[in-house]
C-alpha cells in the first residue's frame, strides 16, 4: 500500500478541524490502517487527542520554531511505515504571523507537498459557504484544496444547498457533512479542548468520533484526494546523536496536572543519553533515584488541591533542588516550583523552591510565539543563545520579591515571567514560562543531559 497524506485545515479556530482530524485518524486506525498523526504549530492538547486516536506518537511540525529542513525531515522520518498521514492545521488556513501570512497551515501544506481538506463551519449559512471556499481557492492558487467537509449542518435542506453551491461555484467536491451535535464531543476550556488525560470519557469519545466520521464523511474519497508520501531516507537534523558516555536518569512529571510535552523533546533527551522515568506528582510519595528532573506545562491549577495534599512529594522535590538536582521546569512546571497558587478564596502550597505566589486570570496573560536571548549564567543554556519558543498561560504573578535583573533571559518577543524577562535560577534549577521544541532548539536536550552528567548532588 502506498503511503498517502493530507492536511486538514479550517477557515478559523473552532471550525471543527479537530473533530474531523481526530475522527479521520480514529476511523482509519479502527480499520486496521497505521496512521501517522502530526499537528501543525505549538500545540499539546490537539496532539494528545491525535496520538490517542492513532495509537501512535503525534509530532508537531512548526515552521516558525523549526527550520524547513527539520520540518520535512521530521515529517518523512516519523511517518515511516504508516499507511496514512494526517496533518491537522491550526487556526485559519492562511493565518500566519504577518500580513503576508508566514508559517501558516497553507505554507506547511506547500512545504510538505500535501493537498488540503478544508473544514467549514456552516452555522446559519448556505450559499455563502461557496464564496468562502472560492475565496480560499483564489487567495493562493498554489495551495491544493482538494475537498471540503461541512461542519455544524443543521438540516438535510441546508446540507443539500451548501453542497450544491460549493460544487457548482468552486468545482471542489464536498466529501462529508458533519451534523450539528447535541453535545460537545470535546469539553472546552480556556486553551481549547480539555486534555484527554483529564477526560474520563476519552475512549468513548474516540469511538463516537470514529463512528460519526464513518457515517458522514466519504473515507474512500478522502483517501483518493490524498497525495503519496515518500519514506524518509535519512534521520532528522537532531536524530543522529551518538552517546558513548553513561546514560543519565531524568524523571518526568507526567499526570493530570503536567501533560504538555512534545514527543520530540523526549526523543531528543533519549538520543542525548537519557533514560526517562515517568513520575506522578499527584500520587507518588517520593522521587526515585534520578540525575535530573523535567517538569513540563499543563494545568496545575485544576489539580492544585491534590498537588498541595501530596506534601511528601512536594518536600522531596524541594529537598532534591536544595541538594543540587538539575531541574528544568516550563510554564506549569514553573508554577509548581513556586510558593503557592491562589484560586478563588483558596491558597494552595506548592514546592516553595522559588518565593512566588501565583494567581489565575480569566483572560490570557501570554499566548503565542516567543523569542528569548540568554544573557546570564544558568545550568542549561550557553550565554548569547537565541531561542524561539511559545507561551500559553492564564496565570499571574501575585507576589515576588526578586529583582527583574535576576532573571537570566531577555524576551525579544513575548511576555516572559516579568517585565520582559524570564528564567528563574536557583542552584541547578531553571524555570521559565517559555515552552521550547527540541527539533528547533537542539541545544536544549544537549545542555540538559550535560548538566545531569556534571552536577554533583546527593539525596537525603
Amino acid at each position: 500500500m502506498v503511503k498517502k497524506g493530507i492536511v486538514v485545515a479550517g477557515l478559523s479556530g473552532g471550525s471543527g478541524k479537530s473533530v474531523v482530524s481526530v475522527g479521520l485518524t480514529a476511523a482509519f486506525a479502527a480499520s486496521g490502517i497505521k496512521v501517522a498523526p502530526f499537528k501543525k504549530g505549538p500545540d499539546y492538547i490537539d496532539a494528545g487527542w491525535l496520538q490517542l486516536a492513532a495509537g501512535e506518537k503525534c509530532y508537531n511540525l512548526d515552521p516558525y520554531l523549526m527550520s524547513h529542513e527539520a520540518v520535512t525531515a521530521s515529517f518523512l522520518d516519523r511517518s515511516r511505515g504508516a499507511g496514512i498521514v494526517v496533518v491537522e492545521g491550526n487556526r485559519g488556513i492562511f493565518d500566519g504571523v504577518s500580513v503576508r501570512g508566514g508559517y501558516s497551515t497553507a505554507d506547511l501544506a506547500l512545504l510538505l507537498g500535501l493537498p488540503v481538506l478544508l473544514v467549514v463551519n456552516c452555522t446559519k449559512t448556505t450559499r455563502t459557504v461557496a464564496a468562502m471556499v472560492l475565496g480560499c481557492l483564489e487567495f493562493d492558487k498554489k495551495v491544493a484544496i482538494r475537498g471540503v467537509v461541512l461542519n455544524q449542518i443543521a438540516t438535510d435542506r441546508q446540507k443539500r444547498l451548501v453542497t450544491e453551491s460549493v460544487e457548482y461555484y468552486t468545482g471542489i467536491p464536498v466529501l462529508g457533512a458533519v451534523p450539528r451535535l447535541k453535545r460537545d464531543i470535546f469539553p472546552m476550556r480556556h486553551l481549547g479542548m480539555v486534555p484527554h488525560q483529564e477526560y474520563a470519557g476519552s475512549s468513548q469519545a474516540l469511538d463516537y468520533l470514529a463512528e460519526l466520521v464513518e457515517k458522514n464523511v466519504d473515507l474512500a474519497a478522502v483517501r483518493q484526494i490524498m497525495a503519496p508520501v515518500a519514506d524518509g531516507g535519512h534521520s532528522s537534523p537532531t536524530a543522529a546523536v551518538s552517546c558513548a558516555k553513561r546514560r543519565v536518569r531524568i524523571g518526568v512529571l507526567q499526570d493530570a496536572a503536567f501533560q504538555f510535552y512534545y514527543s520530540e523533546n523526549f526523543e531528543a533527551l533519549e538520543r542525548s543519553g537519557a533514560e526517562l522515568v515517568f513520575i506522578n506528582a499527584l500520587t507518588d510519595r517520593c522521587l526515585p533515584e534520578l540525575d535530573g528532573l523535567y517538569i513540563g506545562g499543563g494545568f496545575p491549577e485544576t489539580s492544585a488541591r491534590d498537588l498541595a495534599a501530596n506534601g511528601s512529594f512536594r518536600r522531596a522535590v524541594k529537598d532534591a533542588a536544595e541538594a543540587g538536582l538539575p531541574i528544568y521546569a516550563e510554564c506549569g512546571g514553573l508554577i509548581y516550583l513556586g510558593r503557592s497558587i491562589v484560586i478563588g478564596d483558596e491558597e494552595y502550597p506548592l514546592t516553595d523552591i522559588f518565593p512566588v505566589r501565583f494567581g489565575m486570570s480569566a483572560k490570557p496573560q501570554a499566548h503565542g510565539y516567543s523569542i528569548f536571548r540568554v544573557e546570564s549564567e544558568n545550568p542549561f543554556y550557553p550565554a548569547g543563545l537565541q531561542v524561539k519558543g511559545h507561551e500559553f498561560r492564564y496565570s499571574t504573578i501575585l507576589d515576588w520579591q526578586g529583582d527583574k535583573d535576576e532573571l537570566v533571559l531577555k524576551m525579544e518577543r513575548g511576555k516572559g515571567f516579568l517585565q520582559g524577562r524570564d528564567g528563574l535560577v536557583k542552584k541547578n534549577v531553571f524555570a521559565l514560562y517559555t515552552h521550547v521544541h527540541a527539533d528547533g532548539t537542539p541545544e536544549w536536550a544537549e545542555g540538559f543531559v550535560r548538566r545531569c552528567r556534571s552536577a554533583v548532588w546527593a539525596a537525603d
